[in-house]
């Protein structure tokens, strides 16, 4: 649903930082094919044509929507194929996959194929239970899926199979002491580093707003051959929202702001890929902000791929929360090095 104006968005946010949205049962099978509306979204900045934004060039984007009840709520997504077939999570315990389509000229132009899965216990039942499912953070490596729960603090990995998602292989130890996770701020970033990079394709994990007492953000190398406890510089009020690693070893994250007076605000920053390492305080510079007079909404999932021209893309999607004033984004920028 499109917002009626800023005064709607800003009640709709204060709700979404109190709220928890409901976990629906999924009757009869296990994976079913939702219908995706897609509305065209031409400019990033509501308005105006221009589409370069520091050195990220806004493509193109989609509004989904489905008549479906258990659509939404997306936290997390990671392409399978760059550009195209995907994996998400949805923070209601929910899997869902599907394939960003783009047009002659490289723009989004839709959503096919989607399909959702209720996450499952070591039985193979379906968990109605949110806290249980709180599923916020993703990573896609080998054909495993790594996952970041909050409430019920965890990182388990799956195994992929778009036909039938089963209960987790295993849980990975997170290293950060289990009391510094907040309830709902825990690990909203699971990434894997580039394999020929600096971390040789180590685990990360990156927490919302679990802050040590010098008010820096929670995070840790998990695996890989330089596993420790870091943090990340907390700036500006913005929390962690999700992030991916870019071919060169930066950490990119995407942050989330909100205030009644201001509204919500999303911005990327670029965290240096040195200062990822045991003990150290990473940090970096914004490359792009964002706020209420621009098309964002609560934006959750990012990825990060490399397009068939060699274009270095950022992918964004936004968690509606369930709530008919919130909307599903989809966003496309390349990313500019120079």
């Amino acid at each position: 649903m499109i917002f009626s104006g800023r005064r709607a968005r800003r009640t709709l946010f204060a709700c979404m930082l109190t709220c928890a949205s409901p976990v629906i049962a999924v009757p009869g099978t296990p994976v079913k094919t939702v219908e995706i509306s897609a509305r065209l979204i031409s400019q990033f900045h509501t308005g105006h044509d221009e589409t370069r934004f520091g050195p990220l060039e806004f493509v193109g984007g989609l509004e989904m929507t489905s008549p479906a009840r258990d659509f939404g709520a997306l936290s997390a997504f990671r392409f399978l194929k760059p550009g195209g077939d995907f994996i998400g999570v949805a923070d209601t315990g929910f899997w869902f996959f599907g394939t960003i389509t783009h047009d002659a000229g490289k723009r989004p132009s839709g959503v096919s194929n989607f399909r959702m899965q209720q996450m499952v216990d070591a039985s193979g039942r379906p968990i109605d239970r949110k806290w249980e499912v709180d599923a916020e953070g993703l990573a896609v490596k080998d054909g495993i899926a790594t996952v970041g729960f909050e409430r019920d603090q965890r990182v388990a990995q799956f195994k992929i199979d778009p036909d039938n998602m089963k209960a987790p292989v295993r849980q990975i130890d997170y290293l950060v002491p289990t009391g510094e996770l907040r309830q709902n701020r825990g690990f909203e970033t699971v990434t894997h580093a580039d394999p020929h990079g600096q971390h040789e394709g180590g685990l990360v994990v990156v927490s919302e707003r679990s802050l040590d007492k010098a008010g820096n953000v929670y995070a840790a190398v998990i695996e890989g051959p330089h596993k420790g406890v870091f943090t990340i510089r907390r700036d500006g009020g913005f929390d962690i929202t999700d992030g991916a690693f870019l071919p060169d070893g930066d950490l990119l994250l995407l942050e989330r702001s909100f205030s009644i007076a201001r509204g919500v605000k999303m911005r990327l920053r670029r965290i240096y890929g040195e200062s990822v390492e045991k003990g150290a305080v990473a940090d970096g510079p914004v490359l792009m902000e964002a706020d209420m007079g621009y098309q964002i909404d609560n934006m959750e999932g990012l990825d990060v791929w490399t397009r068939d021209d060699g274009a270095l893309m950022v992918s964004l999607v936004s968690d509606d929360n369930h709530s008919i004033l919130q909307r599903n984004l989809y966003l496309e920028f390349v990313l500019h090095q120079d």
